[in-house]
């Protein structure tokens, strides 16, 4: 079936033998993750999960109804949590929802299939699956989610409170519901012990930098001065903000170099270029500088790496903050070395 976001965030968190199979796709990778950590936290802490991937279907597909059907030998409960999934897992989603029995439920990433993919209508068509596509939330959409996300938590939020958590959090699902945990924690909230959330809770731990802040670490990055970034990281360090808002604004910055070195590269001018992206006036200078030294290999290798250090960030147990760091660093001082 074809779920909507309350009914995939509901299936996790509460998992039935009903649903066997769990489709997360579209290109909200992050988005995607937190929600399969729902069903890692209905679980139980102590319960296994068993991880594959889509290469591993692809030459086994068999393997899957193996391990949704198998006992866990040291824990009560056990589930899949499949990652980068695609269509070549079509015969491994078949076989597992055709199985006659398959009692650990299994959850499956796939940030590069599209709705039309046959494994997604597969997901559709079988009422032992939930399909769910993970976009980046409009502002309204994230003003929803956050309030949705608080309540779980045991938050009530106060008038204003939704929605300067999704402004502040830049929209990201998994960064928003950090930033929950963390003041559900505060206050000492919980489901069966619900309390308010004000304003000031959120003056005193949440996550406060705008775009403005994030934007100088940005423009320290595109510019290659790697003294000013280090001062730059050290203030977003310092107000507790996690990495995943503003390597995204970055992609998204690259994003529109590369299509606007590409405008030029077929022949306009950068003035012209620059005018029909909107380019503030006072930016104008900088962004020329940038095209002229921004690649489109580089462009696209930046790309690549910011990416990758988002995926890094959101994998568990991991460095977090100095993955993200070590990576913009280096793309700087290789664009300073180019000055």
């Amino acid at each position: 079936m074809k779920a909507s976001t309350g009914q995939i965030r509901n299936a996790l968190g509460k998992p039935t033998a009903d649903i066997r199979l769990y489709l997360l796709h579209g290109p909200d990778e992050a988005g995607a993750s937190d929600l399969a950590r729902l069903l890692g936290k209905a679980m139980g802490a102590d319960a296994e999960r068993v991880d594959l991937d889509g290469a591993t279907l692809k030459s086994d597909p068999a393997r899957l109804v193996d391990e949704a059907a198998g006992m866990s030998l040291f824990a009560a409960a056990r589930y899949v949590r499949i990652a980068t999934v695609g269509e070549e897992s079509l015969d491994a989603f078949t076989a597992l929802l055709g199985a006659e029995r398959a009692g650990n439920p299994v959850v499956a990433i796939a940030p590069t299939v599209k709705a039309s993919a046959k494994i997604v209508k597969l997901a559709i068509d079988s009422p032992l699956a939930m399909a769910f596509a993970c976009y980046a939330p409009t502002a309204q959409d994230a003003e929803r989610l956050a309030a949705t996300i608080a309540g779980e938590h045991g938050l009530r939020p106060a008038p204003g409170v939704a929605r300067r958590l999704a402004e502040t959090t830049g929209g990201d699902r998994a960064v928003m519901a950090r930033e929950i945990e963390k003041l559900a924690l505060y206050l000492d909230a919980a489901p069966d012990r619900p309390h308010d959330l004000d304003h000031t809770a959120l003056d005193q731990i949440g996550a406060d930098l705008g775009d403005a802040e994030m934007s100088h670490a940005i423009d320290a990055v595109i510019e290659g001065r790697v003294a000013d970034l280090g001062s730059e990281l050290a203030m977003l360090d310092e107000a507790g903000t996690s990495p995943i808002p503003w390597l995204r604004q970055l992609v998204r910055r690259l994003i529109t170099l590369a299509d606007m070195r590409a405008e030029i590269d077929r022949g306009e001018s950068a003035d012209v270029v620059m005018k029909r992206h909107r380019v503030f006036y006072k930016e104008e200078a900088q962004t020329a500088r940038s095209l002229r030294r921004w690649t489109p290999t580089m462009i696209a290798a930046g790309i690549a790496r910011v990416r990758a250090a988002e995926r890094s960030v959101m994998a568990t147990g991991n460095a977090g903050n100095v993955l993200a760091e070590s990576t913009v660093t280096t793309i700087a001082q290789g664009i300073a070395r180019r000055n």
